[in-house]
C-alpha cells in the first residue's frame, strides 16, 4: 500500500495521515471520499475545530478514537457526550493500574507534598484570586528553593513539570543549573519556542545519563513525549486537569533496562485563611482525588516553609 503527503486536495491513496491544522483547510467536500477515520489522543476531539471535522465525515462510517485519557473534571458528561457523538460509545481496554500490576508499566509511587505557609503569609495572599495566587507562588523564593534542593537529591533522571515560561521556568532552571555546577549532571530547558528537533535530541540524550534534568513545560512534554530512562517527575505547577495529570504521570512510566520504579512527586500549597481553602489547595484536593480513582499508590507529607 502506497502513502504519501497531501500536495494537493486530490487523494489517490487509499491512506491519508493528516494533522487536523492541515486538513480543516480542505473543507467539507473533501471529506466525503473516506469510509473511515482513525483519531489518536481523542480526547481532545472535543475541541470545535476537530468537531467540525467529524461533522463533516458523512461517509465515514468506521470511527475509532484512541486515547489513554478520557476528561475528567466539572464538565466530563458534557464531553463524553461531544466523544461518544464523533466515535460512538466508550471501551476502556484497561487501565493504568492494572498496566502496573501486570507489569507492562513501571511502578509508581506519588508524594504529594503540601507546603504549609505560616500565618503571616495567610493573612497576606490566603485571599488573592486565582491569578493573583499564581503570581505569589511561582515567585516565592522558598518554593522555588524548595523545589530546587528537592531535585538536587533526586536520584536518576528527572522531569520538572511547569506552567510559565519566563516567570517560573526560567528561574527554576537557572537555580538548578546553579546547585548541580561542579557535579556531572546535566540540566536541560524545554519551552515552547524550543523546536521539536531539539526537543527529540534532549530525550535521546536523557535515554543515556543518569541524573540528568529536564525542566520542561507542561504544553511541550505532558504528551507525546516517553523517555525510557525517567526516574522521577516533580509537578512544579498546579493544575486540577485530570488529562493534564494522567498525561505527565504518563511520560515515566515506560520501564527502565533496570526495572526502577516512578516517583512523582506532587507540589501542592496550603494558604488556607480562616478555614478557606485557597485555590492550589483546592486543585491539590482534585489531584488526590484523581489518584484515588485511577487507584495509584500515593501518599500526602505536609512540610512548613517560610
Amino acid at each position: 500500500m502506497r502513502i504519501k503527503k497531501i500536495e494537493t486536495v486530490e487523494v489517490e491513496t487509499p491512506v491519508v495521515i493528516t494533522t487536523w491544522q492541515s486538513a480543516i483547510t480542505m473543507g467539507p467536500k473533501w471529506f466525503v471520499k473516506f469510509g473511515a477515520v482513525f483519531g489518536d489522543e481523542a480526547h481532545l476531539f472535543k475541541a470545535a475545530s476537530l468537531t467540525k471535522i467529524m461533522s463533516w465525515l458523512k461517509n465515514a462510517w468506521f470511527r475509532i478514537g484512541t486515547t489513554g485519557t478520557l476528561p475528567g473534571g466539572d464538565d466530563a458528561k458534557m464531553n463524553k457526550l461531544v466523544l461518544e457523538g464523533a466515535f460512538g460509545p466508550v471501551f476502556q481496554v484497561t487501565t493504568t493500574a492494572e498496566l502496573i500490576d501486570i507489569g507492562t508499566l513501571a511502578q509508581l509511587k506519588i508524594h504529594m507534598i503540601v507546603l504549609k505557609y505560616p500565618e503571616s503569609l495567610r493573612k497576606m495572599y490566603g485571599d488573592l484570586d486565582y491569578q493573583g495566587e499564581l503570581d505569589f507562588l511561582t515567585s516565592h523564593d522558598p518554593r522555588n528553593k524548595f523545589i530546587t534542593n528537592l531535585v538536587a537529591d533526586l536520584k536518576g533522571n528527572s522531569l520538572v513539570l511547569y506552567q510559565f515560561v519566563e516567570k517560573h521556568g526560567e528561574p527554576l532552571f537557572e537555580m538548578i543549573k546553579k546547585k548541580l555546577a561542579g557535579t556531572k549532571r546535566k540540566v536541560y530547558f524545554v519551552s515552547g519556542d524550543v523546536e521539536a528537533e531539539e526537543r527529540e535530541r534532549i530525550r535521546n540524550l536523557v535515554e543515556k545519563e543518569e541524573g540528568a534534568v529536564i525542566v520542561a513545560s507542561v504544553g511541550t512534554f505532558s504528551t507525546g513525549i516517553n523517555i525510557r530512562n525517567l526516574h522521577n517527575i516533580v509537578f512544579a505547577s498546579p493544575t486540577k486537569s485530570q488529562i493534564r495529570v494522567l498525561q505527565s504521570i504518563g511520560r515515566g512510566l515506560r520501564k527502565t533496562e533496570d526495572d526502577r520504579p516512578t516517583t512523582v512527586y506532587d507540589i501542592a500549597d496550603d494558604l488556607s485563611k480562616k478555614g478557606n481553602k485557597n485555590y492550589t489547595l483546592q486543585h491539590g484536593i482534585e489531584r488526590a482525588k484523581i489518584y484515588t480513582k485511577e487507584k495509584f499508590d500515593f501518599e500526602v507529607h505536609e512540610v512548613p516553609i517560610s
